[in-house]
């Protein structure tokens, strides 16, 4: 299997053009700077993941818009500046996103509606065009954690669209592209795309999600004050995320009857069937989101990272952990560049 060159060693900006609280250019001025792509390189990563929502990049109207596009070309100059790479990863488009907070989403409309995927298409024309001269820098993931496995088939046509498109403007850039499930690793053989040398199949980590995700406000059923170690058993895990309401789209690997108990060989065991499609299809695989809640004990997720993180380097599978800055993941902070080290890198 081949690997993605350049991105295997990455970390997430999330929180900065994405998910933040209010549209505020002090916040956008401010959350990310020089000095923290600077950093961020001297503490060894390869290449930093962008997420930005459309709504940084055009009017509800659909006009465009330049706030999104200047701060991501000046990240990628810095990015340029300390020998980074830089992925750009369209977070929410108009009409879609994961997010579960937005509890009034439709979140199966654009997967039918072509005249949504056809603004979702037009703007993404305007962020290659704007990107195109920098094949070997900056990459493109068309949109970020499709939830409902049911759309599956008609997200491989609308990915299948987004890299035709894409192919006429930017026929040299990579084009990073996860499943349904919200990205899950288990999706990764559903896909179905028209396939070339600068494909790359995507998915997102955080199983057990039980684990990774303890206490989160966001998640549904989830308690806040709700813990559990790693490693844990397996029926632990499982009779935890039953009893939570955790067994759908955002947990289903952990109730696979193929997979070992917990620790490296189950990351293993929910690896495998993406590995064999990454490999029948000559495409590299990318985990584009990894990482534990800063609720849990610090001993274990250093173990779960060891355990994940050894199983991605035995298979030459990029990474960018999740997240850089705050979210509930950050690790930026005085112990940065050691910490990385130890831990991430």
């Amino acid at each position: 299997m081949r690997c993605f060159e350049g991105f295997q060693k990455g970390v997430n900006l999330g929180g900065w053009l994405s998910q933040f609280d209010t549209y505020d250019d002090a916040h956008f001025d401010s959350f990310i700077t020089e000095e923290d792509i600077l950093e961020i390189a001297q503490a060894g990563f390869d290449h930093v993941r962008v997420p930005i929502d459309y709504v940084l990049l055009e009017e509800e109207d659909a006009a465009p818009k330049e706030d999104g596009m200047r701060y991501l070309e000046t990240c990628r100059e810095w990015c340029s500046r300390y020998g980074l790479h830089m992925l750009i990863d369209l977070h929410e488009c108009y009409g879609y996103s994961f997010d579960p907070l937005k509890k009034d989403m439709d979140r199966e409309r654009f997967f039918y509606d072509e005249r949504l995927q056809e603004r979702f298409l037009a703007l993404w024309c305007r962020i290659a065009d704007r990107f195109k001269d920098y094949p070997d820098q900056v990459a493109f993931e068309p949109l970020n954690e499709v939830v409902l496995e049911k759309v599956a088939d008609a997200w491989n046509r609308v990915a299948s669209s987004f890299i035709r498109r894409m192919r006429t403007i930017a026929p040299d850039s990579f084009l990073v592209i996860g499943g349904v499930c919200y990205n899950s690793v288990t999706s990764v053989p559903l896909l179905e795309l028209p396939l070339d040398e600068r494909i790359v199949y995507n998915f997102h980590c955080y199983e057990p999600i039980i684990f990774t995700h303890q206490g989160a406000y966001w998640v549904e059923n989830m308690p806040e004050d709700f813990r559990i170690g790693y490693p844990g058993r397996l029926e632990e895990y499982r009779e935890a995320s039953h009893r939570l309401g955790l067994a759908g789209e955002l947990a289903g690997a952990i109730f696979r009857e193929d997979i070992h108990e917990v620790g490296e060989e189950f990351f293993e065991d929910i690896f495998a069937p993406a590995l064999r499609k990454a490999e029948e299809d000559q495409v590299p695989l990318y985990c584009g989101e990894y990482g534990v809640i800063g609720l849990a004990d610090r001993s274990d997720a250093v173990r779960w990272l060891k355990d994940i993180h050894a199983v991605m380097e035995r298979h030459g599978i990029g990474r960018a952990l999740w997240n850089y800055k705050e979210k509930d993941f950050g690790i930026a902070g005085e112990e940065f560049p050691s910490l990385c080290r130890k831990f991430f890198l």
